[in-house]
């Protein structure tokens, strides 16, 4: 642990930019020290160009330290509510309709989720046009990637992408942290690091060395 974590944070000093990708062992429901380690990846994100692209959908990273206008939830939001027969694109945010009841059609509003029935995806969007649109600007940069705790259930979200980012960036260094998921592919494997741990214990650790 102490050689990774001096690599990362030596790496985290020198770049320019840092995407962070933040999983399903960052559920708020599966860990309760999970504010403290938002707490601490707020402190190493401090002063940084960062995004966030996380697949949790219980708004926990809303929640924390971190920059809402550097955070993209594309699975979408349990506290950002629609109609639950879709029959509007509207998205409301929590105690917007007191109710919970769609205004123009008398349906029960939903959470704005991939776990809906009709998810309506426009809630995320404009953050989603913000993120590729800094992504490019890390072309030929120094970049830094921080996958935490990311499975299989949403590959196209994070992992893919992440990986074909680090591919193309011959200046990017990438950490992928699991518990049971942290191989990398070896197209990548000169420039990525795998640690089987529990991402946000090991981000907790991360703390002693700040």
């Amino acid at each position: 642990m102490d050689d990774t974590a001096k690599q990362v944070l030596q790496y985290l000093a020198g770049a320019g930019k840092v995407l962070v990708g933040i999983g399903g062992e960052w559920k708020r429901s599966r860990n309760p020290e999970i504010r403290r380690a938002y707490e601490v990846l707020g402190k190493l994100l401090e002063d940084k160009d960062y995004f966030i692209v996380t697949t949790n959908t219980d708004a926990a990273v809303y929640d924390s330290c971190l920059e809402n206008d550097r955070i993209v939830s594309p699975c979408g939001n349990e506290t950002w509510r629609q109609c639950s027969k879709a029959c509007t694109k509207d998205i409301w945010e929590p105690g917007e309709i007191p109710d919970d009841i769609c205004p123009h059609c008398g349906a029960p509003l939903t959470g704005n989720t991939r776990e809906a029935d009709t998810y309506i995806e426009e809630g995320y969007m404009p953050q989603w046009k913000k993120y590729t649109g800094w992504l490019t600007m890390t072309i030929n940069r120094e970049l830094l990637v921080l996958e935490l705790g990311e499975g299989f259930q949403t590959p196209t979200v994070i992992r893919w992408p992440f990986e074909k980012t680090v591919y193309f960036n011959r200046k990017s260094h990438m950490y992928r942290v699991h518990q049971s998921l942290s191989q990398v592919s070896e197209e990548i494997g000169d420039r990525a690091v795998s640690v089987t741990e529990n991402s946000v214990e090991w981000v907790r650790k991360l703390e002693k060395l700040l």
